[in-house]
């Protein structure tokens, strides 16, 4: 593990975004949030472990649905307040069924 997203995290409370990009495509599936809990859970499963802010627990991506997400790899920002998950994705990352949670425009550009 990162001491530097340890140090960051081991705060109570504290939550850094993660971004969810495929491996292969380089598509953003999604965003959630990551906790120690969650980080850990992550390194130690290879499996997308994120903390639910509105269920306020852990959660696997995919244990309701089957559309898991293994970990390939693990980068994080300059100033090591932001994650970025490459994955492996086993189905749509949106609960919607799309394949990214990106999939609307706020308007053209």
């Amino acid at each position: 593990m990162t001491q530097e997203i340890v140090n960051r995290l081991i705060k109570p409370g504290e939550l850094i975004p993660a971004i969810v990009q495929d491996c292969v495509s380089k598509e953003v599936l999604m965003l959630a949030w990551v906790n120690l809990q969650a980080y850990e859970a992550t390194i130690a499963t290879s499996r997308a472990t994120f903390w639910s802010r509105s269920r306020n627990q852990l959660w696997v991506k995919g244990e309701s649905s089957g559309n898991f997400q293994d970990v390939v790899e693990i980068k994080y920002d300059c100033d090591s307040d932001a994650l970025l998950f490459l994955v492996h994705s086993h189905g749509p990352a949106c609960h919607t069924g799309q394949s990214s949670c990106f999939y609307r425009s706020v308007e053209k550009i």
